[in-house]
């Protein structure tokens, strides 16, 4: 895993090139362009590019507009804003018409740094899982990425993509086949599971390589859409390892390790560590410092799956 990019990058560039391809789609930015890299966009299609200034709420009412008349709008703005200031008109507006709306903010979770835990999105996924007709993804990598707009921007209905600030290892390569609702086992291994999300997908690999050393068999399985869940790849790593790890750069209430939780509850009651955000705010620092002081580092996931199999 090298070729470090931001999530966000590959989505400016994505973006681009969906503008050029579609004259349908539409972009509009809470004064956040140049750090969403929407800003890409706006500088090649001055014309369908709307800076909305700091009003999401007005910025989610007027994409559904949008999407009303034809058009394919992709908003853009911070977890923290989009998810959080938005959220009414997410479900009123766009959710509840199943309108054309593709939500993609960039800054989630705690790799946001020294922005603190105001702006460090911890809830996003949760709360979007909960609105009916809302597709959720959360991207590995920077191919993901741009399979992911691409699947959206083809998708009819609503979408929340949540993508993060940060240069991230990539995790795929261009044989990667990207499709919404699937997961995808990363890493194939017979005596634990990790299933995770986002960038916590290269954490994972690094702690199976950790546990291989030990001569413990991970696996790992990457999900992409937290909602729709893949409920098939999840009960069948539970039914071949028998444990499971779920990881994720968010709280572990309510994102993919209850959804993770929730699934195997009814379909395969299997052994369950949750590795998160444990229902605290983030704080200031920097990204690096942050994932080792939430214990998201491999020898955190690793520590943890040792545990999960001790109640196999």
């Amino acid at each position: 895993m090298s070729n470090m990019k931001a999530t966000r990058d590959a989505y400016g560039d994505v973006l681009a090139e969906l503008g050029a391809e579609n004259k349908d789609i539409v972009v509009l930015d809470a004064d956040l362009s140049g750090s969403t890299k929407t800003a890409v966009f706006r500088k090649q299609f001055p014309e369908r590019f709307f800076n909305m200034g700091i009003a999401e709420a007005n910025m989610v009412g007027t994409a559904a507009g949008l999407a009303a008349a034809g058009k394919i709008p992709f908003l853009s703005t911070f977890a923290i804003f989009a998810a959080g200031r938005a959220w009414e008109q997410i479900r009123q507006s766009v959710a509840y018409p199943k309108a054309n709306v593709k939500i993609v903010p960039t800054h989630g979770g705690i790799t946001v740094g020294e922005d603190g835990g105001s702006h460090q999105s911890v809830e996003d996924i949760a709360i979007m899982r909960a609105i009916p007709n809302m597709t959720v993804m959360v991207p590995a990598d920077a191919v993901e990425t741009r399979l992911a707009i691409r699947a959206a921007a083809a998708y009819k209905g609503p979408v929340y993509i949540r993508l993060g600030r940060n240069k991230v290892p990539a995790v795929f390569d261009d044989s990667y086949h990207f499709e919404i609702g699937k997961g995808t086992e990363v890493v194939s291994g017979i005596d634990m599971t990790f299933v995770t999300t986002g960038l916590m997908t290269a954490q994972a690999v690094n702690a199976a390589e950790l546990l291989r050393q030990e001569g413990i068999s991970a696996r790992v399985v990457h999900i992409s859409t937290i909602k729709p869940l893949d409920y098939d790849i999840i009960v069948k790593a539970a039914s071949e390892t028998g444990a499971i790890v779920t990881a994720e750069e968010h709280s572990i209430i309510g994102g993919l390790g209850g959804a993770v939780a929730e699934c195997l509850a009814e379909r395969h009651p299997t052994p369950v560590k949750r590795v998160g955000i444990n229902d605290r705010f983030g704080t200031s620092g920097k990204a690096e410092e942050l994932m080792k002081y939430f214990g998201l580092t491999p020898e955190d996931l690793a520590e943890a799956a040792r545990e999960v199999m001790t109640r196999k």
